[in-house]
């Protein structure tokens, strides 16, 4: 399976669309994501299939191999249908803290303003990694 590092895009789209319908013929798959033809849920098929990432059973239907769901998903959580960043909680995390400390020293509490730069350069960080790990799901 050495073709799952280069998963990407609508291919990772098929996978994951795979990985949660089960079984699919083309069609449902052209319908599932939209696509504008069967002969391009066909190529994404493919390149699943010759990855090793999908097979296809003796009635024509794709499905996932769920085994190399780990691997591709790395860096990523499933929350029911969506799957998102893992960063993605803590970078809400520290976009909440850095408007709650910017409220406060606002309203004239007293807490140190370097920890609000230091708040301001982890959600810099982290929300980064989140779009570039999102941005490995695109299109």
């Amino acid at each position: 399976m050495s073709g799952s590092k280069e998963i990407r895009g609508k291919t990772l789209k098929v996978y994951l669309y795979l990985l949660k319908h089960g079984p699919c013929e083309l069609r449902d798959v052209q319908r599932g994501l939209d696509f504008s033809s069967a002969s391009l849920a066909s190529y994404h098929l493919g390149k699943l299939l010759e990855s090793g990432l999908a097979c296809q059973d003796e009635y024509g239907r794709y499905y996932a191999v769920k085994e190399a769901s780990e691997r591709i998903l790395e860096g990523y959580s499933k929350i029911g249908p969506a799957v998102v960043p893992q960063l993605f909680f803590f970078s809400l995390f520290f976009t909440i803290l850095v408007v709650f400390f910017s409220a406060a020293t606002w309203s004239g509490l007293d807490f140190v303003p370097y920890l609000i730069g230091v708040s301001f350069a982890m959600i810099a960080v982290l929300w980064f990694e989140t779009i570039r790990l999102w941005r490995r799901l695109a299109v």
